[in-house]
C-alpha cells in the first residue's frame, strides 16, 4: 500500500503547487487507494503501486487531491449561495450525506450561548421520524453529546464552558471577560447500534423502529464561531466512514459553521431590527364602529422607516395615517417613531384639517430633522357618514376597491416632507360606498415589485380589482391578495430595499 506521507520533489517531472480552491488548504493528505472513491469523484488505482515508476504513483496521488478539492470547491460554492439558515442547515445536511456515503441524517441548530433560533432539519425523515429520535435521552444520543459539549471520552455530565454565559457584557452584568475559545467536541461515530456499549436502550430501540444501525455525528462548531449545532447521518447497515471521508466531512463542516455563524448573525440582526420596529407601531387596530380596518408590514433585513397608525378621535372620528421615512437601519427606526408620536399629537388636535396636520409635521422636520426626508398620508375618517378627508405629502394616491369600482383617488402632488418651499396641495374629499375597502400604502410596495412606477401602478391596480368577491367583505383577504398578486415569493431576504405597509379601511 502506498504512503499518503507528502512526497518530495522528483527528479522526473516538476510537481505543481495546487492552489487554494474557495478557502481550503490544498495540502489534502491523499486517500488510501482502496477505499471506494466518492460519488461522482474518479479514483481509479492500479493493482499494486510497487510496480508502478514513482512519477506514475505521484501523478495518481495528485489527481486524487484534485479530485477531493473540486468536490468541495462544488460542494462549498453550493453552500455559499445559501442565504437562511434553514436553506444552509438543508444544503449542509445534504453535502455532508454524500462525503460521508449516508442516505439519510438531521441537522440540529442549538447555539451554545442559548440566544437562538433554534431549528432541526431531517434528509429522509418525517417530521414524525425526528421527534421519534427526540425521545433519545440526550445523553445517550451522539447529536445530543455533541450539543451539550460532550465527546466519546468525556463522562456523563462533564459538559465544559465554551465561552462567555448568556447576557455577560451587558449592563449590569459587570464587565466582559476575554472571550475564550471554544473546545470542539471530535465527531462520535457508532459503527454498529445493536452493538455498541453504553447506549440506553431507547437509543436502540429508536434505531430498529427506524431501520437505522449506523450513525456518525459531527459538531457544527469552531473554535472562534463556539457551537452552534450538530448534524448526524444515518446508515441503514453497520459502518462507518473511513479515514478520507472523515477527513473531507471535517474540512466541509468547519466551512458550513462559518457560513452559519454568519447567517446566524444575519438572523438576529434582522430579528432585533423587527422587534423594534413593531414595538414602534401599533400592538392593535382600534375598533371604530361603521369601519373594519386591517394591517399588513413587511419588514426588510436592515428595516425601514415604513409606519402606519389608526387613532380614534373625538366624536367617532378615525384618524389614518402611512408614511416613510428616508433611510434603513436604527436611526431610520428612530426618526420614525418620533415622526409617527408627532403626527398622533397633531391628529388630536387639528386632526379635522390632515393639510395642517401635515403641515405642523413639515415644521417639525424642517427644524428637527433638516438632513431627513419623509413622504405620509394622513385622513380624516368619519365612518358614520363614510367620508374622509385626505393630504399626501409625496405619498402615493390611496385605491378603493369595491364591487362596482376599483379607482385610485385623485390627490393633489405635493413633494415630500423636509423638501416643501411651501404647502400648496390642498386636501381631498371622497365617499365610499357601503361595502368598499380604501387601501393606503407606502411606496415600498410599488418599488419592491421591480417594475417601472407607471407599471407599478397598472400592477396594483390589477390585484385589486381581481380580489375573489368572496373576499372582498374582509380587508384583511383584500390586503392578502394584493400582497400575494404584487410579491408572489414575499421580500427576497438577500435583497435590500424598503418595507411595505399596505393598511385596509373597509367602510360597513
Amino acid at each position: 500500500m502506498a504512503s499518503n506521507a507528502p512526497v518530495g520533489k522528483p527528479t522526473d517531472m516538476s510537481s505543481p503547487r495546487l492552489p487554494k480552491v474557495a478557502g481550503i488548504d490544498s495540502t489534502v493528505p491523499a486517500p488510501p487507494h482502496t477505499v471506494a472513491p466518492l460519488p461522482g469523484v474518479p479514483s481509479a488505482a492500479p493493482p499494486s503501486d510497487a510496480a508502478l515508476p514513482p512519477g506514475v504513483l505521484i501523478q495518481d496521488r495528485l489527481a486524487s487531491w484534485v479530485s477531493d478539492l473540486t468536490t468541495l470547491h462544488e460542494l462549498t460554492e453550493r453552500l455559499i449561495k445559501t442565504d437562511s439558515l434553514d436553506g444552509a442547515l438543508r444544503e449542509m445536511l445534504g453535502a455532508g450525506a454524500a462525503l460521508v456515503g449516508a442516505r439519510r441524517g438531521m441537522a440540529v441548530l442549538e447555539p451554545a450561548d442559548g440566544l437562538g433560533p433554534t431549528s432541526t432539519i431531517g434528509l429522509g425523515l418525517a417530521h414524525a421520524d425526528l421527534g421519534t429520535i427526540e425521545t433519545v435521552p440526550r445523553g445517550s444520543g451522539s447529536y445530543g453529546r455533541l450539543l451539550d459539549g460532550l465527546s466519546e471520552a468525556d463522562p456523563p455530565g462533564a459538559g465544559l464552558p465554551e465561552a462567555d454565559p448568556p447576557g455577560a457584557g451587558l449592563p449590569g452584568n459587570g464587565p466582559t471577560a476575554p472571550r475564550r475559545p471554544a473546545r470542539v467536541p471530535e465527531p462520535i461515530a457508532i459503527r454498529d447500534v445493536r452493538t455498541e456499549e453504553g447506549l440506553d436502550p431507547r437509543h436502540r430501540e429508536v434505531a430498529a423502529r427506524l431501520g437505522y444501525a449506523a450513525s456518525y455525528a459531527l459538531p457544527l462548531a469552531t473554535e472562534e464561531a463556539g457551537r452552534l449545532g450538530a448534524a448526524v447521518w444515518l446508515y441503514d447497515e453497520p459502518a462507518e466512514p473511513d479515514e478520507r471521508r472523515r477527513h473531507l466531512i471535517g474540512l466541509y463542516g468547519r466551512f458550513a459553521t462559518e457560513h452559519l455563524a454568519r447567517l446566524l448573525q444575519v438572523e438576529r440582526a434582522r430579528a432585533r431590527v423587527a422587534t423594534v420596529a413593531e414595538e414602534l407601531l401599533p400592538s392593535r387596530l382600534p375598533r371604530v364602529p361603521g369601519v373594519r380596518l386591517a394591517v399588513r408590514h413587511l419588514t426588510g433585513p436592515q428595516g425601514g422607516g415604513d409606519w402606519y397608525d389608526a387613532l380614534p378621535l373625538p366624536e367617532g372620528a378615525l384618524g389614518l395615517a402611512v408614511g416613510s421615512v428616508s433611510g434603513t437601519g436604527p436611526s431610520a427606526l428612530a426618526a420614525m417613531g418620533r415622526l409617527r408620536a408627532s403626527l398622533r399629537a397633531y391628529a388630536v388636535m387639528e386632526g379635522e384639517d390632515p393639510v395642517a396636520v401635515l403641515s405642523d409635521l413639515e415644521l417639525l422636520l424642517r427644524l428637527t430633522e433638516p438632513a431627513r426626508s419623509a413622504t405620509a398620508l394622513f385622513a380624516y375618517a368619519e365612518p358614520a357618514q363614510r367620508r374622509i378627508v385626505l393630504a399626501g405629502a409625496g405619498h402615493a394616491p390611496p385605491l378603493v376597491v369595491g364591487d362596482h369600482r376599483t379607482e385610485f383617488v385623485e390627490t393633489s402632488l405635493s413633494a415630500p416632507l423636509g423638501m416643501l418651499t411651501c404647502w400648496e396641495a390642498p386636501s381631498v374629499e371622497l365617499s365610499p360606498a357601503p361595502g368598499e375597502t380604501v387601501l393606503l400604502y407606502t411606496d415600498g410596495l410599488l418599488r419592491r415589485t421591480g417594475d417601472a412606477t407607471d407599471r407599478a401602478f397598472a400592477r396594483l391596480h390589477a390585484a385589486a380589482s381581481s380580489v375573489p368577491r368572496a373576499d372582498r367583505s374582509d380587508p384583511g383577504a383584500v390586503a392578502d391578495h394584493v400582497l400575494r398578486t404584487l410579491l408572489p415569493g414575499g421580500l427576497d431576504p438577500a435583497v435590500e430595499g424598503e418595507d411595505v405597509v399596505l393598511l385596509a379601511a373597509r367602510f360597513e
